[in-house]
């Protein structure tokens, strides 16, 4: 199959700068803004937005904007459904494409040309990043951005602010007929491969271009392991930063292969038999100083033991005691589990290395002020907002208690056998959704980072997740048993 065609070239989005409401309002107009967004996301990380026309941007910016809550994931039940919208004013990026609809190539392979999406330059479109308020101004409970924030404050408290980053792996594959999802992956390329193998190096090229107009550092791109499947890492950059760079990444990746005429899909494990994708999220603590700024890293230490301080070992005990209880969170689909299965790089059992890929966390060999703990369970499906206050919240939770980090494992775990595993004191992570949520509802310092309502709701639509998929006949079973019995 051929490469795709490149898209029209995009146009660039303005620098941006903190402003107060009014002053904002300013420069949507003078930027030629017409319609805003206010995003969010639900309990689940799927992206929402409410859009608003300029005569509107006042109201919206100031955070007038009401929706109605009882519409969305795990939000507010019907007769307390009233919630605000409060932008955060220095998520505010111009998209660097107009608002007309993109429109992905015809049957003769032909694309828009520049100008020939019609009203995209009178459509020009901006974007903020909001966090959910009740309309008393009180930041709701479920608020996944909220919950992130409260695990911040936390551990400013304690003394730390939180860095981190991500590695966002994906899959981009070849419409149906009819615009319907398929697996078939648009090419045969494995790790690192190059052009002509790998086919979506343009498509990654136009992504990581429009992600850094947007403001999202980005490290690099390549080709992973599976066919079809990609893979572009963030930098580093406040924990709610990281945060927010992972939904744009999402929306962006979306777009563009969309352009290309191709779908991509972060679904953990689409297709049997090949690499699932991960969200391995880097993290470290940085000491505060007198005057809140931050300082040094605390998991740095050269005279120790593996250049690692206490802080950063007791860090990844709680990780280690709290892993079992976070699955639910950090890979929150049925499809999840189906990834997370020795023999594909993924981590199953609940260890640590500085070697090795396939336990739970790994420590990457710069130290310094670059020190840092990868874990390596997250899938890209989870929300990030969660998934990270829950990571942080474990974290936090081992370095108050001093919890136990037991030794780095030098080998690969899936390689040892289950009485090496057991004298080593290596669990295994949860084998399905349900088994995660019993997990989730026995871990009270991962509740506790939820909050109730995101717990109880969370749980409730992981549940019914659960029993639907259990109910389900599927091909597999059919090809098995049907003649058979």
């Amino acid at each position: 199959m051929p490469r795709s065609t490149p898209p029209t070239r995009l146009q660039a989005a303005p620098s941006t700068t903190s402003f107060d409401a009014a002053e904002l309002v300013e420069r949507a107009r003078a930027d030629g803004v017409r319609f805003l967004r206010l995003q969010f996301t639900d309990i689940l990380g799927v992206n929402k937005n409410v859009e608003v026309p300029a005569s509107r941007f006042a109201e919206a910016l100031a955070g007038e904007v009401l929706f109605d809550g009882s519409a969305i994931e795990g939000f507010a039940r019907a007769e307390e459904s009233d919630m605000l919208l409060r932008p955060d004013l220095a998520t505010y990026r111009v998209l660097p494409w107009g608002g007309a609809p993109a429109r992905p190539a015809s049957s003769n392979g032909h694309r828009p040309a520049d100008g020939e999406d019609a009203g995209a330059e009178d459509a020009r479109v901006a974007r903020v990043i909001c966090d959910v308020t009740t309309t008393d101004g009180r930041a709701f409970a479920g608020d996944p951005r909220a919950v992130l924030k409260r695990q911040l404050a936390a551990a400013a408290e304690r003394g730390y602010a939180v860095r981190a980053n991500t590695e966002v792996e994906f899959f981009l594959f070849r419409p149906g007929p009819d615009g319907a999802v398929t697996t078939a992956t648009h090419d045969v390329g494995g790790y690192f491969d190059l052009a002509p193998v790998d086919l979506g190096e343009d498509a990654r090229r136009a992504m990581v271009d429009l992600l850094e107009r947007l403001g999202v550092p980005v490290v690099g791109a390549h080709h992973e392991g599976a066919h079809g499947q990609h893979e572009i890492d963030l930098g580093d950059a406040a924990a709610l930063a990281a945060a927010d760079h992972v939904i744009t990444l999402r929306f962006v990746v979306k777009h563009v292969a969309r352009r290309f005429g191709l779908v991509a899909s972060f679904m953990p494990k689409p297709v049997f038999g090949q690499n699932g994708s991960g969200l391995h999220t880097h993290q470290a603590l940085v000491a505060l100083g007198p005057d809140g700024r931050p300082g040094e890293n605390a998991f740095a230490d050269p005279g120790a033991e593996w250049g690692l301080s206490r802080t950063a070992l007791h860090y990844v005990g709680g990780l280690l005691r709290h892993a079992r209880g976070m699955c639910a969170v950090t890979n929150p689909l049925v499809n999840s589990y189906k990834r997370l299965v020795p023999g594909f790089e993924a981590p199953v059992h609940v260890a640590w290395s500085l070697k090795s890929r396939t336990p739970l966390v790994r420590v990457p060999e710069r130290r310094g002020a670059a020190t840092r703990l990868e874990v390596r369970t997250p899938d890209p499906a989870a929300n990030p907002y969660l998934a990270l206050a829950v990571m942080i919240a474990a974290g936090l939770d081992g370095v108050a208690t001093g919890a136990e980090w037991r030794e780095p494992v030098a080998q690969a775990v899936d390689a040892m056998s289950w009485r090496e595993r057991r004298r080593l004191r290596i669990d295994d992570l949860p084998h399905d959704l349900n088994e995660a949520c019993d997990e989730l509802e026995r871990d009270e310092v991962v509740r506790a980072a939820l909050g109730a309502h995101v717990t109880q709701h969370y749980l409730a639509a992981k549940r019914a997740e659960w029993r639907e998929y259990s109910t389900q006949v599927t091909q597999w079973e059919l090809g098995r048993y049907l003649a058979r019995y």
